[in-house]
């Protein structure tokens, strides 16, 4: 009875030497995430998966109405986490210099920001709306210099901090119709190795996740095509299109003390696309 109950202990000590280990480099208690665009898609579903692991998370958007309900519902799925909204246009520097200062200094550090705010535009690039165009820049490419800048300023103060921006396959691949998404993706790739570049010597991790092909409302068109989707399922070697879900492990890795030497990385998270012809 004495060895059973010995080996019984021994268990639960591992047990318990595992769980510390995971929650001292994996956990994100105590942590604030900012994720901009989260009232949906993506940027919702990583505000989930960091609230899980343990994250006070700020949702983002500029519907007032969207945010709020996005925050009832997380509250309602994560009764533990700290939940905030937090709405202003990411294309506006002004108005997110003057939204952030603000949450900093009456409600606390953000030690996590998300860059997951985009848009898509598809047509011919020969017809491309020079509007459609300016919009696309702003809102993928400008929102990261404005908020990323606008958050690292507190995040050097204090000697830490973790940036991810939500790149594309589109950082690495082009595919007919959507050349000015691909440029700005391109962009926001080798944004993220600048911000590495000038911000790691005080303590930031800057990376980038870059999701393959989801069903996110970003991509409705394209999933409701019966044609897409085949030629998708036959180019990619996991044969199905991700779920969202998918991309929280790779966001609470970087997000994490697990990454603490990780800067200027682009993590592809697209079922072996872009490494197959």
């Amino acid at each position: 009875m004495t060895g059973i109950l010995n080996v019984d202990n021994q268990k639960e000590e591992t047990m318990t030497t595992q769980n510390d280990f995971l929650k001292d480099t994996f956990g994100l208690a105590g942590k604030r995430a900012l994720i901009t665009g989260s009232s949906q898609g993506i940027g919702y579903a990583l505000a989930v998966g960091l609230a899980r692991a343990g994250a006070s998370v700020v949702l983002n958007g500029r519907d007032e109405a969207k945010v709020a309900k996005a925050k009832a519902e997380l509250s309602a799925l994560c009764p533990e986490a700290e939940v905030h909204a937090l709405c202003f246009d990411v294309t506006d520097h002004e108005a997110v210099r003057t939204a952030v200062d603000d949450f900093e200094l009456s409600t606390g550090a953000i030690d996590i920001l998300v860059n997951n705010a985009g848009m898509q535009h598809r047509s011919p690039l020969e017809e491309f709306p020079a509007d459609r165009f300016e919009a696309l820049l702003q809102t993928n490419v400008a929102s990261v210099f404005h908020v990323g800048q606008a958050v690292a300023r507190f995040m050097i103060g204090r000697g830490r901090g973790k940036i991810i921006n939500i790149c594309s396959v589109q950082s690495a691949l082009a595919r007919p119709g959507i050349a000015p998404y691909t440029a700005t993706k391109g962009a926001v790739a080798n944004l993220t190795k600048g911000m590495a570049t000038d911000w790691a010597q005080h303590g930031l991790q800057c990376n980038a996740i870059a999701p393959g092909y989801f069903d996110t409302p970003l991509n409705a068109a394209l999933v409701a095509d019966p044609d897409f989707t085949a030629w998708l399922e036959k180019r990619t070697p996991a044969h199905r299109w991700g779920k969202v879900e998918e991309l929280v492990g790779a966001c609470v890795f970087l997000s994490s003390g697990a990454s603490s030497f990780v800067n200027g990385h682009v993590l592809y998270v697209d079922g072996g696309i872009s490494v197959s012809l």
